[in-house]
This record gives structure tokens, sequence and C-alpha cells, in this order.
């Protein structure tokens, strides 16, 4: 790589919303990130929807919400390998109260809840790969 392909990195990095790049390229790595909280994430992201009565199971009431993955991605149910997980089955949950991250292009998204809700059940394990709009979580909002 070249003094002019990475300064054409550099610049296209600049005008993008990305916190942070990484390239390797043989034995060439290079790592660009913007001045501010490393390690953070860089979304916190929201999503419930409500699943139309002709698509949930006999099993499943009218009120049963699902939190969704925005993106595609690796979810995970806690912080850290050594950390418990940020929810589980019969937690209560708080209004913007984190429920999980899910990994996209090495940044970690910090899901959360639209409203209070209690977890019905986690459908996806954990180190999972996810869809976008795949749910995570069948919830019943409080």
């Amino acid at each position: 790589m070249d003094l002019e392909q990475i300064k054409a990195l550099v610049q296209i990095v600049e005008e993008s919303s990305l916190l942070e790049f990484m390239l390797e390229d043989g034995d060439t790595k290079i790592k660009m990130s913007r001045k501010g909280e490393m390690g953070q994430p860089t979304a916190a992201i929201s999503t419930l929807t409500e699943k139309s009565e002709k698509d949930t199971d006999n099993e499943e009431s009218d009120q049963d919400l699902y939190i969704t993955s925005p993106i595609v991605g690796t979810f995970y149910s806690a912080s850290g390998p050594d950390v418990p997980a940020y929810v589980s089955v019969g937690d209560t949950v708080k209004k913007g109260e984190t429920v999980c991250i899910v990994e996209a292009m090495k940044l970690m998204n910090e899901i959360q809840c639209n409203y209070d809700c209690v977890i019905d059940a986690v459908l996806v394990s954990n180190e999972q790969k996810v869809e976008y709009g795949q749910p995570l979580f069948r919830v019943k909002k409080i």
C-alpha cells in the first residue's frame, strides 16, 4: 500500500461517521480512530416490534412484543465473557435499559428497550450471528 492510498483512506474515514477503522493488508496494518471515548458503543439502538396475530404461535398472547436486531452482526448477552448477562428470562427492563450488544464491523452497538417490559424469552444464543430484523427477545409490555 502506497502513501497516496493511505491518504485517500484517511480522507474517506474523516468524511464518514466512523469512529474507528482498521485495515490489514498482508504485513501492513492500519488503525485510525477519532478522538473520544474508545471502546464505547457507537450507537444505542432500540427496536421493539409487535407481531401481528397471524405471525404468532397459538402459545403467544396478543401482547407479545419482540426486541429485534437493527443490524446484521454477532449477538452478545453481556459486555464481557466473565460478566453476567444484561437480562434473562423474567427480568423487568426499564425504558432505555441495555438488553444486549450486537457487534457489527468491530463496533459494539448497545440494543436498548423502548419502554418498560418483562423478558419472556431469549430467542438467540450468545455469540450467535443475527440478521437485520431478527427477533432477539420476546417481551411483554408492562
